[in-house]
């Protein structure tokens, strides 16, 4: 088992996260399916407030203990799981890291986890554009594609700033977050 530690934990911006998330999308902006290899968890708890990530589930940090397992059944068939509480400095990346060493526990050694610095959108930006310079890959740039070749690994992030950071940039753009309430955030982070 790897040995994972907070501070070895790769960080997704929120201009990362929303360009996977806006490329697995319907062009219908009411979809009511979620992306399906990403899972969005946001751990805040009595801060749920105000506005959450499009289809992000909601697992509050105090029901960590009996959720995590679940979460990792749950999401096991999920290529990335992007964890985030108000500004992922502590319940977010503590949530991330029980899950990573909860998956290694009840899956087994088989279980991998990358823990690549950075989202592979960069990486899958490359591919297509050689793909497209080779005229293989027309389409290419219209949806990601993450392309796991064990089939066993996922990938697990924190969201960098965490929903403040967010909010910061998308709070008002109904893609992509659910339920903002500009007049919240104008004073910024109130906890």
């Amino acid at each position: 088992m790897a040995m994972h530690t907070v501070a070895t934990l790769p960080r997704l911006s929120s201009t990362e996260l929303s360009q996977i998330l806006l490329s697995n999308s319907s062009p219908n902006l009411d979809a009511s399916t979620a992306p399906s290899k990403i899972a969005i968890v946001d751990v805040r708890d009595d801060d749920h407030i105000g506005g959450h990530i499009r289809h992000s589930i909601h697992a509050p940090s105090h029901t960590l203990d009996h959720k995590i397992p679940e979460l990792v059944q749950k999401l096991k068939g999920k290529e990335t799981v992007v964890f985030h509480c108000a500004l992922s400095q502590q319940r977010g990346p503590s949530a991330a890291l029980r899950y990573i060493r909860e998956r290694e526990r009840l899956l087994g050694p088989s279980a991998k986890t990358k823990m690549d610095s950075g989202s592979g959108v960069g990486e899958v930006m490359l591919k297509n554009k050689e793909l497209d310079s080779e005229g293989k890959g027309e389409d290419a740039d219209k949806e990601w594609e993450d392309v796991d070749e064990e089939g066993k690994t996922q990938k697990v992030y924190v969201l960098d700033r965490g929903f403040v950071g967010w909010q910061e940039r998308y709070g008002e753009d109904p893609r992509l977050t659910e339920g903002y309430r500009k007049e919240i955030w104008k004073e910024g982070y109130w906890m």
